[in-house]
């Protein structure tokens, strides 16, 4: 008996461990993932920084703004796709929710775009969009309705909460590049 007892306290402190070690790494991620949102004005505005020149040299390049006319300009169109991109981006690697996959629109919208505004044709920066999202809206739509359309199936059903329904729909990969596999 004593040998068992043993075995079970080493398990009980072998997990309190284990909780200590996911509740740090947790705390690491989510400390990153506060200070990138509270920087993100900080961010946005770099772009003041840069000179009003067509040519913007530093000691690490030359940044040459083509048909943007000046750098400035050019910099704060990147940093206006940039920014949103990102926060979406974070948005959709942890939200909980049973539509999160409709985050996905706008994230390869504004990747268009930011792609798109590499582009020489400052001109048709935008142009074009509504191409590249249709092939996701076709997928991404019909899969958030009839996910809808099962929860209300159920809870008319069953007498279960909408947030029980929604913990029962959610897809919970434990890690980031679990998420990222589940859609590859």
């Amino acid at each position: 008996m004593d040998n068992q007892q043993h075995k079970s306290k080493k398990n009980l402190e072998n997990s309190f461990q284990t909780d200590k070690r996911s509740l740090s790494r947790s705390a690491i991620v989510g400390s990153i993932l506060a200070t990138i949102i509270v920087s993100t004005p900080l961010l946005y505005s770099l772009h003041e920084s840069v000179p009003a020149t067509k040519v913007w040299d530093t000691f690490l390049f030359t940044y040459t703004s083509g048909a943007w006319e000046e750098a400035q300009y050019a910099m704060w169109v990147y940093t206006s796709k940039f920014i949103p991109f990102l926060l979406l981006i974070i948005w959709f690697f942890t939200c909980r929710h049973w539509w999160y996959h409709a985050i996905l629109v706008p994230i390869v919208m504004f990747a268009f775009q930011a792609v798109n505004s590499w582009n020489a044709e400052a001109g048709q920066l935008d142009e074009g969009t509504f191409v590249v999202l249709l092939p996701i809206l076709v997928v991404v739509v019909p899969s958030i309705y009839l996910i809808r359309a099962k929860m209300f199936n159920k809870i008319n059903d069953a007498n279960k909460s909408l947030e029980e329904l929604e913990e029962e729909f959610m897809i919970k990969p434990k890690t980031v590049w679990g998420k990222v596999k589940q859609y590859f």
